[in-house]
């Protein structure tokens, strides 16, 4: 009895996958249709975007609005959103680049279920923070680097001419019909609301949207993890002793099959607390895990259609480009690889011996120093 009901929930979580994924992307046409329609066009959108021209404003609502959703995959599906509905790519970039930040708020709050036993929580603290710590480290580095020289928009735009050159040429009847399929969706949503005036239309759309990409990460998560969660660990463990490339890869294909960094990297921290597993172990992993999560963006970058096709792809490829050329440039260089778990421990120690540091730095980090900058920048603009 007890096979036939795995077998079963096996199936029902399969057809959660479907369902989410389908729901996914229907959801993120929504949002870039109410986006139009509520700002009338492109035209229409300069004055909205004024408030996130500011590249360390966008950076920063990036962190706060991941921080309060706990989860970039749900993020970065409305930017692609907002990109197809106008958003320029250059106030995406720094937004992609927060909602990295942002998403270690789940593991970092993981971490203090060890807060009671003063080594325990050392090093869970440690596991959680060396996330933050290297995603802090890449934006200072390629956020400068974006600004002066738009390093990922220019080579983002040669890789999706690339990308938009292979689908025209291996286009095939699959895929016809899935965007198809996807469109039927969003018109039928755009019905719904057909009756109220254009403004009021787009505005619902865009709530409509944003309320059914988070039902469908959270379903489409909650069945990966019954479908995987098993495996995930399996491969976690087959990875410890295997070098950092292996656990670089092994995060990466264990967020894929999890569709979230966020699991993937807060399965860690209760290892590492126990002491089963080792920060110079724990640092791959989390590496690959922001590999891994780019591919919700690509998901939904699928349901887009039409003349803003080629830029929802665009800002799916800058969040792969953005997280595997920081992988592959700080952890290549030694002097570089070594500033993430050196910070992770040094917090992690003064976190050990005075919790309150401990929590002023989760509030501060995640929520208290973005969202003052956000509310002052809102009240001089």
């Amino acid at each position: 009895m007890k096979q036939q009901f795995n077998i079963r929930s096996g199936w029902v979580a399969a057809l959660v996958i479907i369902a989410a994924v389908y729901a996914l992307l229907v959801a993120v046409g929504v949002v870039g249709k109410g986006f139009n329609l509520t700002f009338g066009g492109r035209e229409g959108l300069a004055g909205i975007f004024e408030f996130a021209t500011n590249p360390f404003i966008g950076l920063l609502i990036g962190i706060l609005v991941t921080t309060i959703l706990q989860s970039s995959s749900t993020v970065t599906s409305i930017i692609v959103g907002l990109v197809a509905g106008g958003m320029p790519i250059a106030i995406a970039i720094p937004m992609i680049m927060g909602a990295n930040v942002g998403t270690t708020v789940t593991n970092t709050i993981v971490s203090f279920g060890h807060v009671r036993q003063p080594e325990e929580f050392k090093r869970a603290f440690a596991a959680a923070t060396v996330h933050d710590f290297f995603n802090l480290l890449s934006i200072a580095i390629f956020l400068p680097l974006e600004l002066a020289f738009g390093f990922l928009n220019k080579l983002s735009e040669s890789v999706g001419h690339v990308v938009e050159n292979f689908e025209t040429a291996m286009d095939s009847p699959g895929t016809s019909i899935l965007k198809v399929v996807v469109k039927s969706g969003t018109k039928f949503m755009e019905s719904l609301v057909s009756p109220l005036p254009e403004l009021w239309a787009g505005i619902a759309l865009i709530i409509l949207g944003i309320v059914m990409i988070l039902f469908s990460i959270k379903f489409l998560g909650d069945a990966l993890k019954i479908a995987f969660i098993g495996k995930a660990r399996k491969i976690l463990q087959v990875a410890i002793a295997k070098g950092p490339i292996t656990g670089i890869f092994s995060g990466t294909v264990v967020t894929v099959l999890v569709q979230s960094s966020s699991t993937t990297t807060s399965i860690i921290v209760p290892l590492a607390g126990s002491g089963v597993l080792q920060l110079r172990h724990a640092y791959p992993f989390t590496l690959g895990a922001n590999i891994g999560t780019t591919i919700t963006a690509f998901l939904a970058a699928m349901a887009i259609t039409g003349p803003t096709h080629a830029a929802a792809h665009q800002i799916a490829i800058v969040h792969l480009l953005y997280n595997v050329i920081g992988v592959v440039v700080i952890y290549s260089i030694p002097f570089l690889r070594n500033i993430p778990p050196a910070g992770a421990e040094w917090i992690a120690n003064l976190g050990s011996q005075r919790k309150s540091l401990a929590f002023a730095y989760t509030l501060g980090t995640f929520f208290g120093v973005p969202a003052l900058f956000v509310g002052a920048h809102a009240l001089i603009t």
